[in-house]
């Protein structure tokens, strides 16, 4: 089990939106990432910046492409107009390097 992390960037502003749209997240997604190894998946926001921290623990192959798969693409479309996306609408993310983990 891995423990990956990454920042994404939310448009100012978006924050109700943002937390509507991942309380209301879809069940084939949230299927979708359960089958791929994804678990104890947070996501915290720093509101000063708008920048989004999120953490999750990944099973399996870690190389695994869920941006291939059609729920992924549609979820990335509906969350364009509120994030910092590529021109596919993929979300812009980078990885965080871990410098330090207590258990």
């Amino acid at each position: 089990m891995e423990k990956i992390a990454f920042k994404m960037k939310l448009k100012e502003g978006q924050k109700e939106e943002y937390i509507k749209r991942h309380n209301e997240i879809w069940p084939e997604l949230v299927r979708l990432l359960k089958n791929a190894g994804v678990s104890d998946y947070s996501i915290f926001l720093d509101e000063e910046t708008d920048t989004l921290f999120a953490v999750q623990k990944q099973a399996g192959s870690s190389s695994q492409d869920l941006g291939e798969e059609e729920v992924v693409q549609k979820w990335w479309k509906y969350m364009a107009d509120i994030m910092e996306t590529h021109a596919d609408s993929s979300p812009v993310s980078i990885p965080l390097t871990k410098v330090f983990h207590l258990d």
